[in-house]
């Protein structure tokens, strides 16, 4: 397809730099064929029924943009995928002043550039214990705001908490699944009360999540693998929900790709340990989740695009016309829409 089917014009001042408080006080647009609703995302639970299960990312953001040196040039790089405990693949600024061979040194923290990929992608060995990866990313590292919030402001403390999920507990991520930062403990209480089950997958978000689509067709654009697991007890809790005519009800395109990586044509979900590289676009047939609940994404995302096959194009255009008009924050740290899927005739 083509890629300007998805672009839209979003003023600057819709852009979020700063989440809602509580996090629960967002606003939620509620997308269904027959039309739209602006709702708040603790009508959440008026939306969902005791049989419906919610599918939550339970990936953990690691402090994954690294300031440093090559020699005298100053560099950046932003983790993206982990190979194993000490060996990531990374984006580097500027990235002819990074090659194979050189030694980074970001204030003491070491690493070794042992491959080069497409679009300033390389691979980077830190020279640290297995163990002491993720504490010296912690000690070294920066919150990777996406590229729209931190060229507008710099990273601060307050990041560190607002760009985590409440249930955040798999370390890997380089961005959160931030449908997922609406969510606090008094709206997961209610719920719970409701009746309403929950169940988690993890899928460690990378940074490839912010690349633009320069292809001008989608056929012709490829993603950056993430890895992901979905252990045999949250499986067999979907596949009985189904079985149940309860719904499934993705919280984040995160879980979505992760679950529609893992379900077979039959719709039935197994248990998934890998990488997944899945790309969906207007006409994918879905087979895993029934409702999604996720932010505003950017023109020309492979996230747009995504939303847009789930719910329509048409039908997501208008909503994001809807929303530009009346206010709705995006991104990362803007407002949150609750999806139903497209009519079979549309």
């Amino acid at each position: 397809m083509d890629v300007d089917l998805f672009d839209f014009e979003l003023p600057k001042s819709s852009v979020a730099l700063r989440p809602a408080f509580p996090r629960d006080s967002a606003r939620m647009l509620v997308v269904k064929p027959e039309g739209l609703t602006d709702a708040g995302v603790t009508d959440l639970c008026s939306q969902l029924t005791s049989r419906d299960v919610l599918v939550f990312n339970d990936t953990r953001v690691i402090p994954g943009r690294l300031a440093g040196k090559r020699g005298d040039a100053k560099i950046e790089v932003t983790l993206h995928k982990r190979e194993n405990d000490t060996v990531w693949l990374a984006f580097a600024k500027p990235a002819k002043k990074v090659q194979i061979g050189d030694t980074l040194d970001f204030n003491g923290l070491r690493a070794h550039v042992v491959a080069l990929g497409e679009g300033g992608e390389r691979t980077l060995e830190f020279a640290v214990e297995d163990t002491a990866m993720t504490a010296a990313l912690e000690s070294h590292g920066v919150m990777p705001l996406p590229p729209y919030i931190a060229s507008q402001r710099a990273v601060d403390e307050r990041d560190m908490s607002d760009y985590q999920t409440v249930y955040a507990n798999q370390d890997g991520a380089v961005a959160a699944p931030t449908a997922g930062l609406h969510f606090t403990p008094e709206l997961l209480e209610a719920l719970k009360k409701k009746g309403v089950q929950s169940a988690t997958v993890t899928l460690h978000v990378g940074a490839g999540t912010f690349l633009p689509v320069k292809a001008e067709d989608t056929d012709d654009h490829r993603m950056h693998s993430e890895w992901g697991e979905i252990t045999v007890e949250t499986a067999e809790l979907l596949n009985q929900v189904r079985a149940n005519d309860g719904r499934i009800v993705s919280v984040g395109t995160t879980s979505l790709r992760l679950l529609e990586s893992a379900a077979t044509d039959d719709g039935i979900i197994k248990p998934f340990s890998g990488d997944t590289d899945i790309f969906i676009t207007p006409g994918y047939k879905f087979r895993a989740i029934d409702l999604l609940m996720t932010n505003f994404h950017l023109p020309k995302s492979t996230l747009f695009m995504l939303v847009s096959a789930f719910s329509g194009l048409e039908t997501m255009q208008k909503a994001y016309r809807h929303a530009i008009e009346s206010g709705y924050r995006f991104y990362s740290y803007g407002d949150s829409s609750l999806l139903y899927p497209a009519r079979n005739d549309q």
